[in-house]
């Protein structure tokens, strides 16, 4: 099968039925897929040969930002790809691995399990990427990676160890995004409830978008006293509720909603655009001109700013485009023309005495985390219709890009608690995680017992990886949508449905009758 067709690709929600096989719905053509494939079997053969021994911090960066780079919506720059993949293979003179021993796996099964292996990978280097920037990383989890990279390259793997695999790779990304939070909070402060406004200011001006908040820090150093403004971008948006970033008067607000949506609102925008992680969609021609990468994210054509992170052709590009001259009154996905950011774990764990206090009171009556990653395909409207429907004594929790659908939503309030919560990025699920895991504790209960439920988006690696995280802390009854991942074989989705009563979506009224019984 594989042989006869241009690619194969099925990691991403938007993929194709069966899989990408003439070119990615991302952009990303066959060519490109090829040199992806060749720089993750580089890693695999790599580990393989290596597996056990010490590495050096280079070579584990060097690992991580080779996963990193194979994301969805990250890297399309072919001669970048290549260019990993040749310091990978100089790193080893292990034999090439063959990535159709994965994709051409005969058991649909021991294929669907690798899969689930190798983009929960490729989501925990992205994270690990992240807590790297703010300098921290750890020589267990590096461990970690080379040795499950190593077991996807081994013939006759067990299906029930390739599992058990997939829930150490959740397990082992706890630790990951709990190094981040940490990070983030001793560089930027604690989060705290922030209303942003969506309208962009007559003038130059530059639209901050992917994760990386010490990218950010470093363009508002460079734009301090410039008369250039600043404005974040879909996962962005959770910066300005930090304390750090409040201290730069330029950064104004956030521009647009979630990443699926760039094409339509960049279109000819008159000002600068700065990528600093995932979350690309190939920029169209009347806005090509202006826009930057920096860090593991590049397309070609477009100017990349390197590791010395000198952001003035960014800067100068900002000036020369001149910005709108009259201020641009901006929309959230439901109309709203404000969103709050900023209830991190510190916030709501400050809250928790309160929040309890209500719930046994009968003034709150459920709990949902409504989030995760957004995306372009049908059916994503089922999140802001499942939070309009909610009861007015419910709290909804969100995090990750999937909040746009919902936190311009006007739902009141419980008291004084706002029912809507806006808790970070998608990295931010470790707040959301020690929150429920606190609520526990105080409640005396298994979290399973708790007035909680997830529903989850899922687009892409980051997301597959926060998945099996929840899993491996064996939190069950999550709604998963809009569809199943395309990677995942009905006996490993009933062994998920069995252990874990992962449930696929179905609409908002259905599901709300069966949560609140």
């Amino acid at each position: 099968m594989f042989e006869s067709q241009n690619m194969f690709c099925d990691q991403c929600e938007q993929s194709a039925p069966g899989g990408c096989v003439l070119a990615g719905v991302c952009g990303k053509d066959e060519e490109l897929a090829a040199a992806q494939d060749r720089l993750t079997a580089a890693l695999i053969s790599f580990a393989s040969a290596e597996d056990g021994k010490h590495q050096a911090a280079e070579v584990s960066a060097l690992v991580r930002e080779g996963l990193f780079a194979t994301m969805t919506n990250v890297n399309f720059n072919r001669s970048s790809i290549d260019d990993l993949t040749e310091r990978v293979q100089v790193l080893s003179a292990a034999t090439m691995f063959d990535m159709r021993r994965i994709w051409l796996e005969p058991d649909p099964n021991l294929r669907s399990a690798k899969s689930l292996v190798l983009f929960g990978l490729r989501g925990l280097a992205a994270y690990a990427y992240h807590a790297q920037q703010l300098g921290r990383i750890s020589s267990t989890v590096d461990a970690f990676v080379i040795h499950a990279l190593h077991l996807l390259g081994e013939p006759d793997q067990p299906l029930e160890d390739l599992l058990d695999l997939a829930l150490e790779v959740g397990k082992h990304n706890l630790t990951v995004m709990g190094m981040l939070d940490q990070e983030n909070n001793e560089h930027f402060g604690m989060p705290e409830p922030t209303p942003v406004p969506l309208t962009v200011e007559p003038g130059p001006f530059i639209v901050v978008s992917g994760h990386d908040l010490l990218d950010l820090k470093l363009l508002l150093e460079q734009t301090r006293d410039s008369g250039v403004s600043v404005y974040t971008h879909g996962e962005m948006l959770p910066a300005l509720a930090y304390p750090e970033f409040k201290k730069y008067p330029q950064l104004k607000g956030h521009f647009g909603t979630a990443w699926q949506n760039q094409q339509r609102e960049f279109d000819g925008i008159p000002g600068a655009l700065l990528f600093t992680t995932n979350c690309l969609v190939p920029p169209l021609a009347s806005y090509a001109d202006r826009l930057f990468t920096t860090s593991v994210v590049e397309y070609p054509g477009c100017v990349h700013i390197g590791k010395d992170k000198d952001f003035s052709a960014v800067i100068a590009k900002a000036r020369e485009l001149g910005g709108y001259q009259e201020p641009r009154s901006g929309r959230g996905m439901n109309g709203g023309t404000e969103m709050t950011c900023g209830y991190a774990q510190g916030t709501v764990l400050a809250l928790a005495p309160r929040i309890i206090e209500a719930v046994k009171g009968g003034k709150i009556g459920h709990f949902f985390l409504v989030g995760g990653c957004d995306g372009g395909s049908l059916g994503r409207n089922y999140y802001t219709d499942f939070a309009k429907l909610t009861p007015a004594d419910s709290i909804i929790l969100t995090l990750g890009c999937g909040k746009f659908r919902v936190n311009d939503l006007e739902l009141g309030q419980i008291g004084d608690f706002p029912r809507i919560m806006d808790m970070g990025q998608c990295n931010d699920s470790y707040s959301a995680i020690q929150v429920a895991l606190a609520l526990a504790q105080a409640f005396d209960c298994d979290v399973n017992q708790l007035p909680l439920t997830l529903v989850l988006s899922w687009f892409e690696q980051k997301a597959v990886v926060v998945l099996l995280t929840l899993l491996s802390l064996n939190i069950k009854n999550i709604l998963l949508g809009p569809s199943l991942p395309g990677f995942v074989s009905p006996d490993i989705l009933a062994f998920l449905v069995e252990h874990f009563a992962l449930t696929p979506i179905t609409t908002p009224a259905e599901d709300l009758k069966r949560i609140l019984g």
